[in-house]
This record gives C-alpha cells, sequence and structure tokens, in this order.
C-alpha cells in the first residue's frame, strides 16, 4: 500500500506524469516548480499544490527542495475518513490551484514533517486531520485576491515568441507594475519576469513532447534567438537540455 504522508527531497531532474490519485505538495523548505495542467505555480514555505487524479503535471527545483507530499488513497477514503468535511476535501482535491496556508494550518505542516509518519496510523490520522483543517479555506475569498493567473498565463503562451513587459500583465491584472511585482513575490516568491521565463520554459518542455518541431524552431516559439541560448535556459531550469527531454518523453511513450 503507497504511504499517504511522504517527505520528499526534489532536485533539478525534472518530474513529468501522471497518476490516478490526488495528491497535495506542501512546501517546507526550498522552491518547487510545478505545472499542473499548463498552469504554471512555485510551491515554497507556507504554500502548496492541488494535483488532481488524472492530471498531467511536471515539477523540478534547480537549487533543491523539501516537501510533505499527502497522496490520497483511491476509492472511498475520503468519505470514510473525512465525514462531515468529505464533500469540501473533494471540492478542494478536484480542482488543481496552488494555495497558501495560515499560520495554524502551516504549524501543523510542520508538525507533521518532525513526525514519524512513517508509522501508518499517524500518517492516516495526520492526513485526515490536515485535510480537515484545509476546509476551513474560503475559497471565493481566496479567489478573489489572488492573480488571474489563467489571463496571465493565456497572454504569455499567445505572446510567448515576442519580448514580454511586466507593464504588460499589470494591465491585465489591473495594477501597477510595483504592485504586481509585490503580489507576484507575495503569492509566487518570485518576480514578474521570472515567471514569464519560467511559463516560456514550460510550455517549451511541452512543445518538445507533443511535437517534433525542430529544437531550434521550439525555442523560437518561447521567445529565444539562438538555440544555444535556449539550450542553456532549459539546462538551467530544468537540469537537461531539450534534446534529453525530448528522448526521455519518447522512451515514455513506447
Amino acid at each position: 500500500m503507497r504511504p499517504i504522508l511522504t517527505l520528499r527531497d526534489y532536485t533539478h531532474d525534472l518530474i513529468v506524469h501522471s497518476h490516478e490519485h490526488a495528491q497535495l505538495v506542501f512546501g517546507l523548505s526550498g522552491a518547487l516548480d510545478f505545472e499542473v495542467e499548463g498552469q504554471g505555480s512555485q510551491v515554497r514555505q507556507q504554500s502548496f499544490v492541488v494535483i488532481p487524479s488524472g492530471a498531467h503535471h511536471a515539477c523540478g527545483s534547480p537549487d533543491g527542495s523539501r516537501c510533505l507530499v499527502l497522496d490520497i488513497p483511491e476509492g472511498p477514503w475520503v468519505t470514510e475518513s473525512l465525514g462531515e468535511h468529505a464533500e469540501a476535501s473533494r471540492r478542494l482535491l478536484d480542482n488543481p490551484a496552488r494555495r497558501t496556508l495560515d499560520t495554524g494550518q502551516s504549524q501543523l505542516v510542520s508538525w507533521l514533517a518532525s513526525s514519524p509518519i512513517s508509522d501508518p496510523l499517524i500518517a492516516r490520522q495526520g492526513a485526515v486531520l490536515l485535510l480537515a483543517s484545509l476546509n476551513h479555506a474560503r475559497p471565493a475569498e481566496l479567489a478573489a485576491r489572488r492573480l488571474p493567473y489563467a489571463a496571465l498565463d493565456a497572454h504569455i503562451e499567445q505572446y510567448a515568441a515576442y519580448p514580454l513587459q511586466v507593464a504588460d500583465l499589470a494591465r491585465i491584472a489591473g495594477l501597477s507594475s510595483a504592485r504586481l511585482h509585490a503580489r507576484f513575490m507575495a503569492e509566487c516568491g518570485q518576480t514578474p519576469m521570472d515567471y514569464i521565463r519560467s511559463r516560456r520554459l514550460h510550455l517549451a518542455v511541452r512543445l518538445l513532447r507533443d511535437t517534433a518541431l525542430p529544437i531550434g524552431e521550439v525555442g523560437s516559439r518561447v521567445g529565444y534567438t539562438s538555440q544555444s541560448a535556449f539550450s542553456a535556459a532549459v539546462l538551467r531550469e530544468f537540469g537537461s537540455s531539450p534534446g534529453q527531454l525530448r528522448r526521455e518523453s519518447c522512451n515514455k511513450r513506447r
């Protein structure tokens, strides 16, 4: 049986897959770059990402990161374990998102990370307690405070081949450039330009994986004027060259 709670160390090695169970990844240290169903984000302390069952996702941490991972057991586990909280938990687990933790939730995550979660009973009870605590968040209010990532991502992908400025995203978000910078640092732990760069490179990974376009053409489509600059950027971001990422994807499809 798969452990419910585990501590995992992530490196620059890119992980690209999907699985038939929902998963929550809580940041403990460092920064973990994440993409779930084409939406990019970054997991740090006091934040977590929701990966619904079957959702295609990719992640990697160029500088290394540690996370607490909650793998939701398949079947009726949520209903049987969460009781009156089950419906709210299912809504949480069905929607890919990056969310922030309040002080109490963050302390619970830290406490679980330092507990003997290799004990199945402690892991199960800890997972139930953690999921129940997350149901106290009010999604409508959270959404109101968050940046319009879907619109920002759509703009970045549409114009990935062209020069993009922070002012472009600020206009879409209805904020000043300075305020946008502050919001990105608070919600993602990265600058708007870092977010643009990461989104472009994650788009490049999808093109490498899903198309037969030459590597130079992929680089051009995400804003790089030379193949060498594109290859260097991919290597820094994911720890592998574009050619390696394409070969790994081809091998997985065989």
